[in-house]
């Protein structure tokens, strides 16, 4: 039997190299960290996490919920890494980033049927391979990428939050709550006045940023948007964002404030706080000075600056056959974020359906198409279909086909997820066999 070459050591190709060993196939997993680092990663460990420790919302009537569900059903290295090392977030599934890599490197390495090497590949292997080397794909296999579809690679940019030091908070201008009391009071909430956010919006505003050229004219991803970019788009737009103060009354005065800056756990300890929906690409020292005009962080120190980093992906539906295999090479599949999914969850989704095809087709077996009716399906679908203007997606029910009309928003939903867990079952069955 052939062995399966893994190229990138991130959700996605952990998750597809988990899929393949489980099924009995040799696997050898290459990830170029820690002796060639990214823009982003800190560290060697696989499935880091380098933007926020959240997977998004646990509820099951949310797409992302849904979406990890079938995850879970399906077996899901990722999803039993992130349920094993999950902290306190509301009604979202956030993690300590350190213990959760630290699982999946565990698992990798102690896996019979899974060999982890350490160095960068810079060519397409000529045998069954999965590319997932992610948003942050190395200059030399960006290349071998383009050659192979005979194109440009696509590109756009998105950011990084900052972390916050738990010990530097003043925790007597801060509360701790959970918008609209969902979960525990897991979220700190720093409050802002009229006066104190238009004092805020003004500094943001003319704060000096990273030069990158042209960035103004990229693609730049909505729902990793520069907190500074979304400002430009007018005063109050922060406080519909990131800084909405919907559902998050101050207990002092029993009224929500005019804005609202949410902190978020990093860890179990509670030693580092994520500043949610603040990705940046202010310079450092402007971080800090701005910033620091949020109550409760007047003398915060960072623990992590954001920063601006360079996304890759390709126009998949020009590239890849519903397997995620490549029109040009089929026995070499695309997976992750590179395929035009955006989102932790969204790529081990693909991570996982990869691994599931390039398993069968090694073991002699045909693929099993993810019904698009499913949240993994909806998401082949759309990097697989027909695009005049293809940009990268998170999951979301606008990709699945609709249910009969009800007034009800939420029986809508429920009738989606309902039928979706239907049809995943089947397909779990099927790629079971």
């Amino acid at each position: 039997m052939e062995e399966l070459i893994v190229i990138g050591g991130g959700l996605a190709g952990t998750e597809a190299a988990w899929q393949a060993a489980k099924r009995g196939v040799k696997v050898v997993l290459y990830e170029m960290r820690p002796a060639k680092l990214t823009e982003a990663h800190k560290t060697g460990m696989l499935g880091e996490l380098v933007c926020s420790n959240s997977l998004r919302s646990a509820e099951l009537l949310s797409a992302p919920g849904l979406l990890k569900k079938e995850l879970q059903m399906a077996g899901s290295l990722i999803m039993e890494a992130a349920e094993s090392c999950s902290i306190a977030a509301g009604g979202a599934l956030a993690v300590d980033r350190k213990l959760f890599s630290q699982f999946l490197t565990d698992a990798a390495a102690s896996h019979q049927n899974i060999t982890v090497v350490r160095e960068e590949v810079c060519e397409i292997p000529g045998t069954y391979a999965i590319i997932a080397t992610g948003p942050l794909t190395s200059a030399k296999m960006a290349e071998a990428l383009g050659r192979l579809i005979g194109a440009d690679h696509l590109y756009f940019y998105d950011a990084i939050a900052p972390i916050v030091d738990a010990d530097t908070i003043d925790y007597g201008k801060v509360y701790f709550a959970s918008r609209y009391g969902k979960g525990g009071k897991d979220y700190i909430n720093c409050p802002m006045t009229r006066d104190e956010y238009s004092a805020f919006f003004d500094a943001l505003s003319e704060a000096d940023k990273v030069n990158v050229k042209d960035f103004e004219n990229e693609k730049v991803f909505e729902g990793c948007m520069p907190v500074e970019v979304m400002a430009l788009r007018g005063r109050d737009t922060l406080r519909f964002g990131p800084m909405k103060p919907v559902g998050l009354p101050d207990p002092k005065t029993e009224k929500e404030p005019y804005a609202v800056v949410q902190l978020r756990a990093e860890n179990r300890e509670g030693s580092a706080y994520n500043m949610v929906g603040f990705q940046t690409r202010l310079r450092w020292p402007e971080q800090k000075r701005v910033f620091r005009m949020i109550p409760g962080l007047g003398r915060a120190e960072f623990f992590r600056f954001g920063s601006v980093h360079r996304n890759t992906f390709i126009n998949s539906p020009l590239f890849l056959d519903k397997d995620l295999s490549f029109k040009a090479g089929e026995n070499t599949f695309l997976a992750g974020q590179i395929t035009g999914v955006e989102g932790y969850i969204e790529s081990t989704a693909m991570g996982l359906v990869a691994g599931i095809n390039a398993a069968r087709r090694i073991l002699g077996r045909g693929a099993v198409e993810a019904p698009v009716t499913t949240a993994h399906g909806s998401l082949v679908h759309h990097v697989t279909s027909p695009s005049s203007n293809f940009q990268p997606s998170n999951i979301n029910f606008g990709l699945m086909p609709p249910v009969e009309r009800v007034r009800s928003k939420d029986l809508r939903r429920k009738r989606i997820v309902e039928r979706a867990l239907e049809d995943w079952k089947v397909y779990c069955e099927r790629v079971r066999q």
